[in-house]
């Protein structure tokens, strides 16, 4: 690994400009234009991809395109979850998402960080990243937004539009935004 993407996947400030990098995510792209031109009957090739682009992809766990990702090796997800339409995943840090996961339409797992009273570091186009963590059997309703560093625990519910800015609890109702714990679930 270079210096930047070692910065990148530590959480230091790195700049993604650099070459390596530039060229991991061309070759993740690549991948994500086959994978996203793939016919309905396609399911071997679809898994036959994903699998090769990655970090690990479980039995039984399905992506349906249109789908878009980084780098995705630093993607990791569990058996029998479930990813719908138009999903974005932003796989600057690890992005971990665990079993039995159902991932609603158009949701967004984000970890890209940018400085917020630095600006002259981010004129230089200088970022940083946190990672992501989704539990097992966890339900992302449709167009939910997963903010960088969060973890949401096993069992929980965000309902959709949700902004998760913070830790979600195990056996949760969370919705709105920015996302609130409603109840607790059996």
């Amino acid at each position: 690994m270079g210096e930047q993407r070692d910065r990148m996947v530590s959480g230091k400030l790195y700049q993604d400009s650099d070459d390596e990098l530039v060229a991991e995510r061309k070759q993740c792209q690549r991948l994500l234009d086959r994978f996203n031109a793939t016919s309905a009957d396609d399911d071997a090739l679809r898994s036959e991809l994903l699998t090769e682009l990655l970090g690990s992809f479980g039995t039984g766990s399905w992506i349906m395109p249109r789908f878009q990702c980084d780098y995705g090796s630093l993607i990791s997800i569990g058996t029998n979850s479930f990813l719908n339409y138009d999903t974005i995943l932003l796989d600057c840090a690890p992005i971990s998402i665990g079993d039995d996961v159902s991932i609603g339409p158009r949701v967004q797992l984000l970890t890209a960080l940018h400085p917020v009273d630095d600006h002259e570091a981010r004129r230089q186009r200088w970022e940083s990243a946190a990672p992501i963590s989704i539990g097992n059997n966890v339900w992302l309703g449709g167009g939910v937004i997963v903010c960088p560093g969060v973890r949401i625990g096993d069992n929980a519910v965000v309902g959709a539009g949700s902004v998760v800015t913070r830790d979600v609890p195990s056996r949760v109702l969370a919705v709105g935004n920015p996302c609130r714990v409603l109840r607790e679930l059996p």
